[in-house]
């Protein structure tokens, strides 16, 4: 067990729709957020020798260009699904099943920890946060990526409201942390000093989604994640047809030169153990 019920019966929820969406999340999700791993490299000061943690690697994706750096890497996963996947695609890293709130090395294992949207998944994200810190030498640092708030993270926001308008967010998921906890900077730097870390930095990534059409992020949204996913999977046919609709209508505003450019904000922080 642990913490609460809640943040187990949480836990097991995030746990069970990540092995479900794993095939989906490469294709829904991969282009968008490979894009905040080179910054999160860089806060972490990745470079030849650096005995990096990549958690919550997902496909493999950052631990795999912290390697193309040099890096010595390592990459865990609570889904066994997302395990295989990423150890399939990078056959010569390594890969293995981890929990982010109770991870299985030593103090002082790691120079850099990262952690690409992540944190948003988990019921207990100050343990992840004392559990990062505790395995990173002295001098190591840790970066970590979520969504911008909704508002700025257009996809999610125009989601969002579909949702409000013709469905109904109260569909019984299990109670988590605010899925835009952390898209407050200030409350990114309280919760890292919290943790311990000092010399913390937070900043936007200005990202772009340009997926193939509007059905497609909506069809991302659908299958590639968990918890919109699941509040999405809950609503009734005929509201999620409407809402599939309207979510289709506003994301074609963004349509720029037969494409689309759809404003995906992260925010990257990161901090050091003095």
């Amino acid at each position: 067990m642990r913490g609460t019920a809640a943040d187990e019966a949480f836990h097991q929820f995030e746990q069970a729709g990540w092995q479900r969406a794993a095939e989906h999340y490469p294709d829904a999700f991969g282009s968008l957020t490979m894009q905040a791993i080179a910054p999160a490299l860089d806060a972490v000061r990745a470079a030849p020798g650096t005995k990096l943690l990549d958690v919550a690697t997902g496909p493999g994706y950052a631990a795999a260009a912290a390697a193309a750096r040099g890096a010595i890497c390592l990459g865990i996963d609570f889904s066994t699904a997302m395990v295989a996947d990423a150890q399939r695609r990078y056959p010569d890293l390594v890969f293995a099943e981890g929990d982010a709130e109770r991870l299985a090395f030593p103090d002082r294992s790691f120079d850099a920890v990262v952690m690409n949207f992540g944190l948003l998944h988990l019921a207990r994200p100050e343990a992840a946060l004392a559990e990062a810190h505790r395995v990173l030498r002295t001098g190591g640092r840790y970066a970590f990526t979520v969504w911008a708030k909704p508002e700025e993270a257009v996809a999610f926001g125009i989601v969002m409201r579909a949702i409000e308008t013709h469905g109904t967010l109260e569909v019984g998921l299990p109670p988590g942390p605010p899925f835009f906890r952390f898209s407050d900077p200030a409350e990114c730097r309280v919760c890292l000093e919290r943790a311990g870390f000092r010399e913390i930095d937070v900043r936007q990534l200005p990202l772009t989604w340009r997926p193939s059409s509007a059905e497609a992020v909506f069809d991302a949204v659908s299958r590639g994640g968990v918890r919109t996913a699941a509040m999405l999977r809950a609503q009734a046919a005929p509201a999620l047809a409407r809402i599939g609709r309207a979510v289709i209508e506003e994301l074609r505003r963004y349509a720029r030169e037969g494409r689309l450019d759809v404003p995906m904000p992260a925010v990257l922080a990161c901090g050091g153990k003095m």
